[in-house]
């Protein structure tokens, strides 16, 4: 299975820190976002990871290079705007070959780990993990019915940035921008996406004191 980390973003929540880094670049104890995704995604037996960019892509390609540092192959489908999540994983695909593939935000730190992520049932187009819903989004994303993903209202989790996908998932999608959110929801619908509860730590990097936290916690751990 190859994995794509979604590292195209402006990051305007972080600005003036993203006005000339991009957000998976933003260092958290020494090392950016993106490298503990890389170096997990190695640990876990992955061997080939694309890395859709956007702002400041050539950044990217100079701090990450070939990914031999990481033991991985690195691949980059650079996009001339941010297409968002659906369109940005859409223009990859050919990348991706014919075969499901692990999707991971590259501004979330989580120790999920990434080598008990299991191939996708028959008849399903997705997985995706959920998370406890934080303070800053109470409200939730999906809820889980029967091991499925779904738009119940109440039981609400978050999403966590983490999930398979088939390249059927976006047979629907055209070159462009499009956004992740209402193919979910219709697919949910359908019954299409399978979803886990995740209880370890995660948290997603969207202000300040966010990543000083996540800097503050993986600090701690070291010492």
């Amino acid at each position: 299975m190859k994995a794509m980390i979604l590292a195209a973003g402006r990051g305007e929540r972080m600005r003036p820190l993203t006005d000339a880094t991009p957000k998976p670049l933003l260092e958290v104890a020494g090392k950016a976002l993106i490298e503990y995704h890389l170096e997990k995604l190695a640990a876990a037996g992955f061997k080939e990871v694309i890395i859709n960019t956007a702002w400041l892509a050539e950044k990217l390609h100079r701090r990450l290079g070939d990914g031999s540092r990481y033991h991985l192959h690195l691949v980059y489908a650079d996009e001339n705007e941010a297409l968002e999540t659906a369109g940005g994983i859409y223009h990859a695909l050919p990348l991706l070959a014919n075969a499901p593939f692990l999707v991971v935000n590259g501004d979330i730190w989580s120790d999920f780990d990434f080598a008990s992520i299991q191939p996708l049932a028959p008849g399903l187009q997705a997985h995706l993990i959920l998370v406890s819903n934080p303070p800053h989004h109470p409200q939730g994303d999906f809820a889980i019915e029967n091991d499925r993903l779904s738009n119940r209202q109440t039981g609400r989790y978050t999403y966590s940035g983490i999930g398979v996908y088939s390249p059927a998932f976006f047979s629907a999608c055209k070159p462009g921008k499009a956004a992740l959110a209402p193919l979910l929801r219709e697919k949910a619908d359908q019954h299409l996406i399978s979803a886990q509860l995740y209880s370890g730590y995660w948290t997603d990097i969207g202000t300040f004191e966010r990543l000083q936290a996540l800097e503050n916690r993986l600090r701690k751990a070291a010492e």
